[in-house]
C-alpha cells in the first residue's frame, strides 16, 4: 500500500469526502438517520485500491470491490459496502434503480459525492462529459448511466431538501491530515505517483 498517493488522487478524494460530509450534515439537520463518520471515512477511502501495487492480488476484483476487500482484511468491514458500491458503472448494473431508491443513505451519499467531484465540485454533466470525451468508446453506455446518476441525484438531494446546484464542500480533510502530520507530505507527493494511482476521472472500466 502506497503511503504517498499522488497529489491529484489526494485532491480528488478530499473533494469527495468534503462533498459527502456536507450532504451527511444536511441530512442530519433534516432529521434523517445518517452515520456521518461512516460517510466521511468511506468517502475519503473510496479509491483506496488505487494505492495498491499493480500486481496486488486484490486488483483482480476490480475497482471498488478491491478496495472493499482490502478494508475488510484491514478490519474495517463497515466501510466495505459503500466503497464497493461507488464506481460509476455500478449504476448500469441490474438492480441499479432499486439500489438508487432503497440502498442505505450512507452508500448513496458516497456514490453521489464521487459523481460531483473531480479536482473540484462539478455538475453531473461536467463529470460525465469528461468521461465521454476521454473514452468515446463508452459514450452510449455512459449516457445511459448518466440517466441513473440523475435519478440518484434526485433521490439524495430530494431527501435532504437541497437543490443540486447548492451542493458544496464542508472542509475538514486538510486540517485532519495536518493534525496527523500527513498534510504536506500527501500534497507534495504528486511526483511520486505509484503504479496504482489513477487520474481522478478514469475510464468506466475502472471508474471512480
Amino acid at each position: 500500500m502506497s503511503t504517498t498517493p499522488s497529489a491529484r488522487l489526494l485532491q480528488h478524494v478530499t473533494v469527495v469526502a468534503e462533498v459527502a460530509s456536507f450532504l451527511a450534515y444536511r441530512a442530519a439537520q433534516t432529521g434523517l438517520g445518517v452515520d456521518r463518520r461512516l460517510v466521511e471515512t468511506a468517502a475519503l477511502l473510496h479509491d483506496i485500491d488505487k494505492a495498491l501495487p499493480a500486481d496486488h492480488p486484490l486488483r483482480s476484483l476490480g475497482h471498488g470491490r478491491a478496495g472493499a476487500a482490502w478494508l475488510r482484511e484491514a478490519g474495517h468491514a463497515e466501510l466495505a459496502r459503500p466503497v464497493a458500491a461507488h464506481p460509476v458503472m455500478q449504476l448500469d448494473e441490474p438492480g441499479a434503480r432499486d439500489w438508487v431508491t432503497n440502498a442505505p443513505l450512507e452508500d448513496r451519499i458516497v456514490c453521489y459525492a464521487d459523481k460531483r467531484a473531480t479536482q473540484r465540485v462539478v455538475s453531473l454533466e461536467q463529470r460525465f462529459g469528461r468521461w465521454q470525451r476521454k473514452h468515446p468508446e463508452y459514450a452510449d453506455r455512459l449516457a445511459e448511466t448518466l440517466v441513473m446518476a440523475r435519478h440518484l441525484e434526485s433521490e439524495v438531494c430530494g431527501s435532504i431538501g437541497i437543490r443540486p446546484e447548492a451542493v458544496e464542500r464542508l472542509r475538514w480533510v486538510d486540517e485532519a491530515l495536518a493534525r496527523a502530520g500527513l498534510g504536506e507530505r500527501g500534497r507534495e507527493a504528486g511526483g511520486g505517483r505509484s503504479a496504482g494511482d489513477a487520474a481522478s476521472d478514469p475510464g468506466p472500466t475502472a471508474a471512480a
